[in-house]
This record gives structure tokens, sequence and C-alpha cells, in this order.
């Protein structure tokens, strides 16, 4: 008679791993397959857009499903983030203008009641001097200066070793957030050669491509020309180049050269076009605002990002899961990639306006979100 009992395989933990281990390998085949296959298609689409006849093209879908870092604009309502010109006639105060939102900026004093994001700034004088700007600076803020606030009376061109020279100042100064250049002029590559469209539109390019790189506010003083035009836009000195390139202009100008008031239009990509009015103090130059035209319009908050904000405290202020988990949370009835692109969108107005990070993290089982409170600036 066969014993059963001894012919038993032995429960041991051994047999347990062994017979697990077929499907643990079949499981790394696959999953070895399956990344072999997705490196080879990014070789594949890595190598198509490096062939110059192949033009990048992204998708609608594609645009939505990516986040882009935060641009808040410089001061609110005011300096959106990007490359701008301030523009006017020949001593007609621009740079005393540049000037107090230099100072702005660096102290993060609000500027005419206009809330202003504090950072560094490098302030390019390069019509002035030292004796010139020590007079105006102390007449217009007194003498409580300020290590965020640097200047600079000389410089190369663009093109020439001013880009290398930002550069390097950038990254001895990492916190800066203005770049102001007083005057273009001073920095325009003299060639020799009669200005163009082309040639106003790729002096502006080079410099905003550089800052736009650096996630830096590019200001270019530059002045108007004496021929009237319908448009004031119209009136800055160049090819309408300039200002197409531009992501804005402020245009100041006075009535008649001794008025003690002035107008400053501001037209931009990224906010509503508006006038300001404004009056010169006597005692200290400096620029006051009378009135504005028109209130800048504000986009309401958001009901999806105040619901993300009112469950993220100081106790609680991390989060992680899948979108789906985290509508079941929000008590919100929408399909989970459209929660997703929406946060994508967002993700910049979540972090300004609510000091909340918001990220996607994907891994092999999927993706999951995580969002969490950002300290407080001192």
């Amino acid at each position: 008679m066969v014993d059963k009992k001894g012919m038993t395989a032995p429960d041991t933990s051994v047999g347990a791993d062994e017979g697990q281990s077929v499907n643990s390998t079949n499981q790394s085949i696959t999953d070895a397959e399956r990344d072999f296959k997705e490196n080879m298609r990014r070789m594949r689409e890595i190598q198509r857009r490096l062939d110059p006849s192949f033009l990048q093209t992204f998708s609608m879908n594609d645009l939505y499903d990516q986040t882009f870092p935060s641009r808040p604009p410089l001061i609110d309502g005011l300096l959106p983030s990007g490359t701008y010109f301030i523009a006017g006639a020949p001593k007609v105060g621009k740079s005393f203008l540049v000037a107090q939102i230099a100072y702005h900026v660096s102290t993060g004093t609000p500027l005419w009641g206009f809330p202003v994001r504090p950072g560094g700034v490098l302030y390019l004088a390069l019509e002035d001097d030292q004796h010139r700007l020590q007079a105006r600076m102390s007449r217009m803020f007194g003498v409580d200066g300020t290590n965020d606030l640097n200047f600079a009376i000389c410089s190369g061109q663009v093109g020439d070793g001013l880009e290398t020279q930002l550069e390097n100042y950038l990254r001895e100064h990492p916190n800066t957030k203005l770049v102001i250049i007083d005057t273009l002029q001073k920095v325009r590559n003299a060639t020799g050669e009669a200005y163009s469209y082309a040639k106003d539109y790729e002096v502006i390019g080079q410099l905003k491509r550089f800052a736009d790189s650096k996630g830096i506010c590019l200001l270019l003083v530059h002045h108007t020309r004496k021929q009237p035009a319908s448009d004031t836009f119209e009136t800055i000195s160049g090819t309408t180049g300039l200002l197409g390139c531009a992501d804005g202009a402020f245009i100041l100008k006075k009535a008649k050269r001794t008025d003690l008031t002035a107008t400053l239009d501001i037209v931009s990509r990224d906010q509503p076009d508006q006038k300001l009015y404004l009056f010169r103090d006597e005692e200290n130059l400096t620029w006051q605002l009378d009135h504005a035209e028109t209130q800048v319009w504000k986009a309401p908050p958001d009901p999806l990002l105040v619901k993300i904000a009112s469950f993220l405290t100081a106790e609680n202020a991390s989060w992680t899961g899948s979108a789906t988990e985290l509508l079941a949370l929000l008590g919100e009835d929408m399909k989970p990639n459209i929660l997703t692109r929406k946060l994508n969108v967002k993700c910049g107005e979540l972090k300004r306006d609510y000091s909340i990070a918001y990220s996607v993290v994907h891994n092999r089982n999927g993706s999951c979100i995580r969002l969490s409170k950002l300290a407080q600036e001192a």
C-alpha cells in the first residue's frame, strides 16, 4: 500500500514561493516587454523631433494634460510677468517711473494700491552715473535702502555680451524677478543698417526669449516719436515689430511738458487694457495715482479651488490620492480626467491665490494627485 502521506509534498514556504515564481516571472517579462516598447516609442519620437523636416505639433488634449510653471504678475493688476516697454517723450519722467517700480518690487510695498510680489531687481541705468542715481533715489525714497535693488551704469549689447552678463548676474542673484533696461537704444547693437520690422522684432525676440527662459519680468525704457497717431501705442519709436514681439507696453504722456499730470496707457497680452491718471509729487518727484479710467476686471474665486483650499490646513497640510478619491472628497460630479485637466490648467492660480502646490505622479499602477500647503513667506 502506498503511503499517500509520505508522497505529499512538504508544506514549506519554499514551495509556496516556487509556485508563485511562475506568475511573478511571467509578470516581470510582461513588464520588461512593456518598458522596452515604451522606451523604443520614446526614442522614435525623439528622433522625429530632431529631424528638421518634422513639424512639432501637439493636440488640444496633449496641451491640457500638461502643467506649466506658475508666472504670477509682479504687480497685481498692473505689471504681469513678461517683456514690456515703458515709453514716452524724452524727459517726461520715465526713469522716475521705473525707479518707483524697481523700489516697490525690491521692498514688496504696494504701488498705488496694487499688491506687489517682492523680489530682487536689477536696474541698468545706462544713461546715468552714480552721482545722479544717488541724488534721485535719495530724494524719492530717503536713505533707508535695500540690498535687493542693484544698479549698473554700463553693459554689453544684445547679442554681444548682454545675455551672458545677465546670465551670470541671475546665477549670483537667484531671487531676481525684475530687470529694467534704461534705455533700449543703449543695448541695441549698432550695425549701421536701417532699422526694419524684422530687425526690431528680432532684437526684442532675443530679449524676450531670455526673460521667458529665466522666468523674470523685463522692462525696456524707450522713446515715443513726435508724429501723432490715432493709436497711442503706434507712437513708440521704431517699427511695429517692437510692440508686436513684446508682451505689452506702458505709454507715459503729458499734455504739456510743464504739466505735473500725465496719463499712463497700458496694453498687455495678459490683462485688460487700462488708462491711469497720474500726478507728480513735487517734493519727492514720485508719480502718484489720481484715478483709473476703469476698474480692472478680476475673475471671481473658482469654487473647485475654494473647496480644495478648505480641507488643506496647517494640521492637514498635504493629501495624496487618485482623481476619483479627490472627487469623492470634494463632492464633485465630473470625470476623473476632467478634474485632472482642470487642475493642470489652474495649478498656477492654486499656488498663487491659495499657496497650494499641485502635481501628478505617474507610476505603473496609474497616476495620483499630490496637494500640499506651502509655507507662507515671512
